[in-house]
């Protein structure tokens, strides 16, 4: 297994916990060799049935897009809920421009939920007894799912500014004689730790720049 390199550079390599992203269940690409490998003929799923394998492409794909509504949406929410968080974006929370990229961040998010429902609601049952997704209210999903959540991510920046990838490591954070200076220039809220802060910066570059923003399939 040859793993692909992600957009990340040394704070993942610094000790750090804030830095990391999602350390246990972050997904990661690889390219899998299968190199003189014994397949015994009754674990053969296709065994040159031939006639079979658009079909077999064509469901599974419909499968993985109608679960788009719901995986995507997930994320989205996560920024969704964050962003309005008093730490981010400090008093500016009650500006109209905020409450309306919000708005039409919840407006896609949900949109895209409704998808994956309406394909899961007008899928009928087969021959076999197994139940399909309608093919095409899938494809609507997948349609969508490359562009609204990028939209998201978007406005989410928009609302987090430039503190989100300028911000200092955790390292820096940590340190005798820079911390201090991080601690008082970056603080948000004063109630509020500068640590939380940052954690909350670092969630939102994460989960829209991040190690955390897999690629989509083709």
């Amino acid at each position: 297994m040859i793993v692909g390199r992600q957009s990340c550079d040394t704070r993942k390599l610094e000790g750090s916990d804030i830095d990391v992203g999602n350390s246990r269940f972050g997904g990661m690409e690889a390219l899998v060799i299968f190199d003189n490998v014994f397949i015994p003929n009754d674990r053969i799923f296709l065994d040159g049935e031939t006639e079979f394998a658009g079909v077999l492409v064509e469901r599974f794909a419909g499968y993985h897009r109608q679960s788009y509504g719901g995986c995507k949406v997930g994320v989205g929410d996560v920024l969704i809920g964050l962003l309005p968080l008093r730490p981010i974006i400090t008093e500016s929370a009650r500006a109209s421009h905020v409450k309306d990229k919000l708005i039409e961040m919840t407006h896609l998010n949900e949109t895209l939920y409704c998808c994956g429902i309406a394909c899961s609601a007008e899928g009928a049952q087969t021959k076999s007894g197994n139940y399909l997704i309608d093919l095409l209210l899938a494809n609507v999903c997948k349609q969508n799912v490359t562009r609204f959540p990028y939209e998201i991510a978007r406005l989410a920046e928009d609302i987090a500014g430039g503190l989100m990838v300028t911000a200092p490591s955790e390292k820096d954070l940590r340190d005798p004689k820079l911390g201090r200076y991080i601690d008082k220039y970056f603080r948000g809220v004063n109630d509020v730790p500068t640590e939380d802060r940052m954690r909350m910066m670092r969630l939102v570059e994460n989960l829209t720049l991040g190690s955390s923003r897999r690629r989509l399939p083709d």
